[in-house]
C-alpha cells in the first residue's frame, strides 16, 4: 500500500515504520519527509479524503492569509502560476498533487478510537473502529484545529433562528438581508463579516477581547514577511512597535472603532499565547462605513433570547441568525491515552520549539501555533529523527542476517 509495509492477521496490522494519525497538511508533510528518508509508514485518516478540514469546513471566499512561500510543505513548492495568496481550492489542489507526487495513500475512514503505549510490548497500539495497528513510533498529526470550539452561551438553545459555526459556513448568500450576530473577532470572524456584507446581510460583530488588527501588506510587501525579515536584525519589541506604528498610520486607531489593542505587541503576544493578529483584507473599511456593526462587549454575552441577544453591559439587540467564529481545538485528549504528553487542552506539554518530540517514540506535528511554517519545520525534524533510528535498525538487521519484521517481533 504505497509507502508502508505490514502484515495483517485477524485485523491486527504490524507497521514497520511509524503510524501517522491525520491526513491533513501535517500528516502529508511528515509522510513526504519520511519517504525522503526512506522510512515506510501508514497514515490513518478518519474522513474519506485528504485535508478534510480544508475541503469541508472552510468558507468559499477563504484564501491563505500569508504569501504562498510561507505556506508550502517541505520538498515541493506551489506551482509558479499560483497567485501570491492561493484560494482554498488552489491549496487543496496543491495538497492533492503533493500526495500524488510522494505516493502518499492514506487509509481513509479509519477513525482512531484509542492510541496507547503498551509498556509490556514496548510499542504503540492504535485502535480504529475495525482494526488495530502496532508500531514502535506514533506521530500525532491531527493538529490544533481538529474540532470546532463551541462556547457555552446561556439561552442559545432557545434562539429561533439558525446558529452556525464557521466550520459549516459557506457563503453570505444564505443570509441575505438578515441581521447576523458574529461571535468572535479573529481572522474568521472578520472575513465572515466582510463576506456577509458583500451579500447584503447586516453583520453585528461581537468583540469580546482585545485584538491586534494589522494590514495584510505594508508598502506592497507581506506584513508577515516584513516582520520575519526585521526580526533577524532587531529586537522583537522594536519590531512590534514598528508594526503598530505602520498599522495605526494605514488603518487608523482601531480603538475608535470599538476594537481595542492588547497591551502586548502582536508578535510577542503570538509567541506567548498563540493568539494570531488579524490580517485585514477589507473588513475594517466596512466597519468604518457602518456596514459592519461592532459590539464591544468585554464582559461578554449575558444570554441569547428567542429573538436576539442581551449583553452584560445592558445592551440588547434583535437578530435573525448567529455565526460562531470561535475557532477550533485539538481532539487529542479524546483518543490518546495516558496524560503525560499532552495537556487537557490537547497541546504538547513540552513547549515550542521542542514540542515535536516526546518520549517512547511519540511525535507531534502541527501544534506549534505557527501555522504551516511550523508544520513544515516539525515534519523535517521528525522524519530526520526517525530516519536515524530506522537506519540503525536496518544496520543491526543486516549484520544479524534477520528480516526487519522478525527483529521487531523479538525486541
Amino acid at each position: 500500500m504505497g509507502s508502508f509495509y505490514a502484515y495483517q492477521e485477524a485485523k491486527c496490522v504490524w507497521v514497520q515504520g511509524p503510524i501517522i494519525v491525520g491526513a491533513g497538511p501535517s500528516g502529508l508533510a511528515t509522510s513526504a519527509c519520511l519517504t525522503h528518508q526512506g522510512v515506510p509508514y501508514v497514515i490513518l485518516e478518519r474522513s474519506h479524503c485528504l485535508a478534510s478540514l480544508w475541503q469541508h469546513r472552510t468558507y468559499d471566499r477563504l484564501k491563505l492569509h500569508l504569501p504562498k512561500q510561507f505556506c508550502q510543505l517541505p520538498l515541493l513548492g506551489f506551482p509558479r502560476n499560483f497567485p501570491k495568496y492561493p484560494t482554498k481550492h488552489q491549496f487543496i489542489s496543491y495538497l492533492e498533487s503533493y500526495a500524488s507526487y510522494f505516493g502518499i495513500h492514506p487509509r481513509f475512514k479509519q477513525s482512531v478510537q484509542t492510541a496507547e503505549f503498551d509498556h509490556g510490548l514496548g510499542f504503540w497500539r492504535v485502535k480504529t473502529q475495525d482494526c488495530e495497528y502496532i508500531s514502535r513510533w506514533l506521530i500525532v498529526a491531527t493538529g490544533e484545529n481538529a474540532e470546532p470550539s463551541i462556547p457555552e452561551v446561556s439561552g442559545i438553545d432557545k434562539f429561533k433562528g439558525p446558529v452556525v459555526h464557521t466550520s459549516l459556513y459557506k457563503s453570505g448568500s444564505e443570509f441575505k438581508n438578515q441581521r447576523v450576530l458574529v461571535i468572535g473577532c479573529g481572522n474568521s470572524g472578520m472575513e465572515v463579516s466582510l463576506d456577509l456584507c458583500r451579500h447584503n446581510a447586516i453583520p453585528h460583530l461581537v468583540v469580546r477581547n482585545a485584538v491586534h488588527v494589522l494590514p495584510r501588506e505594508m508598502f506592497g510587501f507581506s506584513t508577515f514577511g516584513i516582520a520575519m525579515a526585521l526580526l533577524k536584525w532587531f529586537p522583537l519589541r522594536l519590531v512590534d512597535k514598528f508594526l503598530l506604528l505602520v498599522a495605526n498610520f494605514t488603518l487608523g486607531r482601531t480603538e475608535r472603532l470599538g476594537i481595542c489593542r492588547p497591551k502586548t505587541g502582536p508578535i510577542e503576544l503570538k509567541n506567548v499565547t498563540g493568539k494570531t493578529p488579524v490580517l485585514d483584507v477589507g473588513a475594517l473599511s466596512q466597519i468604518k462605513s457602518g456596514k459592519i456593526k461592532v459590539f464591544q462587549v468585554m464582559e461578554g454575552i449575558k444570554e441569547i433570547t428567542r429573538s436576539g441577544a442581551k449583553f452584560m453591559d445592558g445592551q440588547e439587540k434583535e437578530i435573525d441568525s448567529i455565526i460562531l467564529a470561535t475557532g477550533y481545538k485539538s481532539n487529542v485528549p479524546t483518543w490518546l491515552k495516558g496524560g503525560e504528553f499532552f495537556t487537557k487542552d490537547g497541546m504538547p506539554k513540552t513547549p515550542f520549539p521542542n514540542g515535536w518530540k516526546a518520549e517512547k517514540g511519540l511525535y507531534t506535528v502541527g501544534f506549534t501555533g505557527r501555522g504551516l511554517l511550523g508544520t513544515a519545520s516539525d515534519a523535517v525534524k521528525i522524519a530526520g529523527d526517525i530516519g536515524e533510528q530506522w537506519r540503525t535498525i536496518k544496520d543491526c538487521n543486516n549484520s544479524s542476517s534477520n528480516s526487519h519484521v522478525i527483529l521487531l517481533k523479538e525486541t
